[in-house]
């Protein structure tokens, strides 16, 4: 029988745990010997020291205070009160030891009283209560003076266990020596609930980063994973909900405010609704005296890996007065795929990103190509777009100098040099596939998608990153298609794209288009043919217009920027196609194609839907991915007839008639 191992390194550890606790008791015994007013400036002269040489904490506390303030008070104030916030809770943390050995009635007498009036009404009632509890100022005090707000009540609260045992069972015996009550939040909450039934007071600390479980509330306007516990309990007990707040009146002084009681049984409010009021509650505590709140907490967490906030159980909630038009933004920046093609594949996933979480605004980098693209995508808030030699630096600054904190960045890209440029720019969240040297640099890697059989679609490929960040995806690729209508008399109007400019691999026989357009001509004369393609292909433009002759025909290719071909698109009832950027540009448009694959592999870049026919004819060498044929003849393209394109071009037609 098999033994269960003891851990080895157990008695090491409690040997490291009781040196701390020997070293705190050291600590609480030279404050003993000083002064509360002298602790008091000790802490706060270390406080200022530590804002000037803890740069990761003075960095977090200024991006909190940008959350909160950058919209009311510029940078300067944002400094004063990190600064003023460094010495306040380092002075609070230094007195916090000292009061535990003082004499309760010493304490009580540095504590002024606010707002006792919505105590006594809510004792007088007789309901339970519940205290919110924040991080402000010495927060601590008010474990050592409950005869100031209990009133004859049962104290009592709920505790995270410290992993210093030694710590742990010296804070348990000195909060029972007060009278309190005390529940082990890992035990659950069936003790507290019986607890406020029975008529007993509660205090919950109720500002901190709830993680996965929280209800994602409004805070200073701002989404942030809230604690729906005090609210629940609160409720399901007919209590009343008690904000408590102590702040600075002056060194080794405070001043603890009983707000206004929020009742929880009137008008039948949910728990969320009570958590985003709570919240409301907890902003007007902070606002009061902003220095005293506990500005070195990630209170704005971005989760990981689901920042795009649909699969998250409790959901996001807003209070009555409050809807997500009045939320400050979560700024997410997409890295395009350079290509037009794979760009426009990209499409449903950032659709899927954008309706992730209400308060999501979308940026798009990309090649400066690319612009019209995007921009014509309505869940494109703002495009940023790269000239082609464009170097990492000038890059990375461009977009610091864009004037949006971006919180997190999707990377569609697979090259080190795209995931690099966002590094340096400092976005604290980058996302991507793991690829080569990059995954260095990503804070977040995506693992390939498990499947079996033929290789996973470019586009679905895009919306495993999206639901991997927490987007829903289920329905992203099925858009309504837009109603094309023709004023009486015009032509039906087909679009052809005979170019590729990837390579000859791409490309099927000008002479075989011209023979599908006359064919398809014989038996439906209203057509009109449009011819689209790259600026670099007008010469191919007009060698196809010769071939044809008099038949119905416009010839744009070269001669349209991105937003004019979109245009010109959505008035075809059908393009056909080789495998190029225009075919994914119609897919993205719900305009039907007849897409013709050479070496290519349609399995991985086709037109996805019932409404796209794909002609490819599979050959030993197929898929080969070249830009020209190594064997000259394209057997690929060439097995293609002119037949069976001008057939399924009508069987097309009829089927979206």
């Amino acid at each position: 029988m098999a033994k269960t191992a003891s851990n080895p390194n157990a008695p090491l550890r409690l040997a490291l745990h009781w040196l701390v606790y020997a070293a705190f008791r050291c600590i609480e015994g030279v404050l003993w010997l000083l002064p509360l007013e002298m602790v008091c400036h000790l802490g706060r002269a270390l406080g200022t020291l530590g804002y000037y040489t803890a740069g990761k904490y003075r960095r977090l506390a200024l991006n909190n205070l940008r959350i909160a303030f950058g919209e009311e008070h510029d940078e300067a104030w944002r400094k004063d009160i990190a600064r003023k916030h460094f010495a306040s809770l380092v002075a609070n943390l230094l007195c916090g030891f000292k009061l535990p050995m003082m004499p309760q009635a010493e304490v009580e007498r540095r504590v002024t009283v606010e707002g006792l009036e919505h105590t006594h009404e809510a004792m007088r009632q007789g309901r339970p209560i519940l205290y919110l509890v924040c991080h402000l100022s010495c927060w601590e005090i008010l474990t050592q003076v409950p005869s100031l707000f209990v009133f004859g009540r049962k104290p009592a609260t709920v505790y995270q266990p410290l992993r210093n045992p030694f710590l742990n069972a010296l804070v348990l015996r000195r909060r029972k020596k007060l009278g309190y009550t005390l529940f082990d939040r890992q035990d659950g909450f069936a003790g507290p609930m019986q607890h406020m039934k029975e008529g007993g007071c509660l205090g919950v600390l109720v500002d901190q980063h709830a993680g996965d479980h929280g209800i994602w509330c409004p805070f200073f306007g701002r989404l942030a994973s809230t604690t729906p516990v005090a609210a629940m309990m609160a409720h399901r007990s007919r209590g009343v909900l008690m904000p408590m707040a102590i702040y600075d009146e002056s060194p080794g002084r405070w001043r603890m405010v009983c707000g206004a009681p929020v009742d929880t049984q009137e008008a039948k409010p949910t728990v969320e609704r009570l958590t985003t009021t709570m919240n409301q509650y907890v902003e007007q505590m902070v606002r009061r005296k902003p220095e005293n709140w506990f500005w070195v907490h990630n209170r704005w967490k971005t989760p990981k890996p689901q920042f795009l906030l649909r699969h998250y159980k409790r959901g996001v909630a807003f209070p009555a007065n409050q809807g997500a038009a009045q939320l400050k933004p979560f700024h997410l920046l997409v890295r395009s795929p350079n290509w037009l093609g794979d760009a426009c594949m990209a499409f449903p996933a950032v659709r899927a990103m954008k309706a992730g979480r209400p308060d999501l605004k979308l940026t798009v980098f990309g090649p400066e190509k690319l612009r019209e693209l995007w921009e014509s995508q309505p869940e494109v808030d703002l495009y940023i777009g790269k000239a082609g030699k464009e170097g990492l630096f000038s890059v990375a600054r461009r977009i610091r100098d864009s004037g949006v904190a971006f919180d997190a960045a999707i990377l569609l890209t697979n090259s080190t040099r795209s995931t690099l440029e966002f590094w340096l720019a400092g976005i604290p969240r980058l996302v991507g596939y793991k690829g080569s040297l990059r995954s260095k640099f990503l804070h977040q890697t995506i693992k390939e998608p498990k499947v079996s059989g033929p290789p996973l679609h470019h586009t679905l490929r895009y919306l495993h990153i999206a639901r991997s960040c927490g987007a829903e995806v289920e329905g992203a690729l099925n858009r309504e298609p837009e109603a094309v209508t023709r004023p009486p008399g015009a032509r039906l109007k087909i679009g052809i794209c005979a170019g590729a400019e990837y390579g000859p691999a791409k490309r099927w026989p000008l002479e075989r288009f011209a023979e599908v357009i006359k064919q398809v001509s014989a038996e439906r004369a209203e057509i009109e043919w449009v011819f689209f393609g790259a600026p670099g292909e007008a010469a191919m433009g007009e060698q196809l217009s010769a071939l044809v002759g008099e038949l119905p025909h416009t010839n744009l290719v070269g001669k349209t920027k991105m937003s004019e071909l979109i245009t010109h698109l959505r008035g075809c009832q059908l393009l056909l196609t080789n495998d190029t950027g225009t075919m994914h540009l119609a897919c993205a448009l719900q305009v039907p194609t007849v897409s013709l694959f050479g070496s290519t592999e349609p399995v991985l870049t086709g037109p996805l839907g019932d409404r796209h026919t794909v002609i490819r004819h599979h050959v030993p060498c197929s898929p080969c991915f070249k830009r020209e044929c190594p064997f000259g003849h394209y057997e690929c393209l060439t097995k293609i007839t002119p037949e069976e394109v001008a057939k399924a071009v009508i069987g097309r037609l009829v089927a979206d008639a």
